[in-house]
């Protein structure tokens, strides 16, 4: 009886280690400069939508990066990846592709979208300048659910020169941690 019952775990094992290998091919797939213009522009949208003072963040930022629909999956092992714009004076200036793995326990799929506002000239330029920034390592990021109360630009400012929200979330997944995500500038 317990031997009937293992094989169909270790077909689901098996399945799930296939879904990782071919996922790669997949995410990286690289979009065209105005489908995800038009994806952050949706993105922005909702963010005002959602996020009480958005507007105030807006304005505070040297710069914003705008992750729309960046995707988690994970059983045990996970990753997330996505690409976005950078927009400084509203207007995009560069790309990135948004990377991370993990491992520990987790499991599901989600779907969310991402704004990050750089609050100082000094992380911006740190953030353009790299060839690899990873969030926690390059520099600290305070990261903010859209459903939690507001503070004002100047307190996030006091907390960290980075901060990130997550929005518009879609599926079942455990929360997001900035730590160890790296963002790698796409040639459009």
């Amino acid at each position: 009886m317990i031997e009937h019952a293992v094989t169909p775990f270790r077909t689901f094992l098996a399945a799930l280690s296939l879904s990782f290998l071919l996922l790669p091919v997949g995410a990286a797939h690289a979009d065209s400069a105005r489908e995800i213009d038009a994806r952050a522009d949706a993105a922005l949208q909702s963010f005002k939508k959602e996020v009480k003072g958005a507007e105030e963040y807006l304005a505070a930022a040297k710069g914003v990066l705008v992750m729309p629909d960046v995707k988690k999956v994970g059983f045990v092992v996970g990753a997330q990846w996505g690409e976005g714009a950078l927009r400084v004076g509203g207007k995009s200036v560069d790309y990135y592709k948004m990377e991370v793995g993990s491992a520990g326990f987790q499991a599901g799929f989600q779907k969310a979208n991402f704004v990050f506002l750089f609050l100082t000239q000094e992380a911006l330029d740190s953030f353009r300048a790299s060839s690899g920034w990873a969030a926690g390592v390059d520099a600290g990021v305070t990261v903010v659910d859209a459903s939690t109360p507001t503070m004002s630009a100047d307190t996030l400012k006091a907390k960290s020169s980075v901060v990130a929200f997550a929005f518009g979330k879609e599926g079942l997944m455990g929360g997001w941690s900035g730590k160890g995500t790296k963002f790698t500038k796409l040639k459009k």
